[in-house]
């Protein structure tokens, strides 16, 4: 049996939607819109943080994929309020859990950061500490920009391959990444050991892995 990819996007959230934004603003805008369609065109999910400005337009987005379904866009916000969501978020989870609903974001498979500040740099901090494939835009302002084609800091989470925060400038790139480093990506967050994270390998649990690396978002369940 298989499931979709659940692809967190995150970003600044402050531009409601594309008229009201910055020159800069609206290139997020954009960009954010064609990833969120472009997931979803591939089969993954897309979850935010439900509110306005990179969260909307990626939700957005993904609404406007020919193969959009109930479902596809997936929102944990911080607050107990089921209202605060964007109203392109299919499932609404009001956490009541401020910040650090930032955890459960970045717990996501993927994790995709287009600029943000200090809240997006939470995500992005947890989805190492959790050993996620993080990817990052670098032809915007903000965390992603600074942290793209860098490691967050000096763990070694694999020993494999060169581990960074992977730098990006579209859609498309994300979802070649996705295909190519989602499998390396093979291990779970277990305890934090002198600082730094210790992960262990998926497989102890029964995780397999992609069922076929030509579509990125098909991950394969234990019958």
């Amino acid at each position: 049996m298989n499931r979709r990819l659940i692809v967190a996007v995150v970003g600044n959230a402050a531009c409601p939607q594309p008229e009201d934004c910055s020159v800069m603003g609206k290139t997020k805008w954009d960009l954010a819109f064609d990833l969120g369609k472009t997931l979803v065109d591939n089969g993954c999910r897309v979850v935010t943080g439900g509110g306005r400005g990179v969260m909307r337009a990626a939700c957005a987005g993904a609404h406007a994929s020919d193969k959009y379904r109930e479902g596809d866009t997936i929102a944990i916000c911080p607050s107990y309020d089921f209202d605060t969501a964007n109203d392109f978020a299919d499932i609404v989870i009001p956490t009541g859990i401020d910040l650090a609903r930032d955890i459960i974001i970045g717990n996501s498979e993927v994790v995709v950061a287009i600029g943000g500040g200090s809240g997006t740099l939470n995500e992005i901090s947890a989805a190492w500490k959790l050993g996620r494939l993080v990817i990052a835009y670098e032809n915007v302002d903000g965390w992603s920009a600074r942290l793209a084609g860098k490691p967050l800091d000096e763990a070694i989470r694999y020993d494999t391959f060169r581990d960074q925060i992977w730098g990006v400038t579209n859609a498309q790139q994300v979802v070649e990444l996705i295909k190519k480093l989602y499998p390396l990506h093979n291990k779970a967050f277990d305890r934090i050991g002198f600082g730094s994270p210790v992960l262990k390998s998926k497989a102890d649990n029964g995780w397999v892995g992609p069922v076929k690396i030509e579509n990125p978002c098909d991950v394969k369940r234990l019958p």
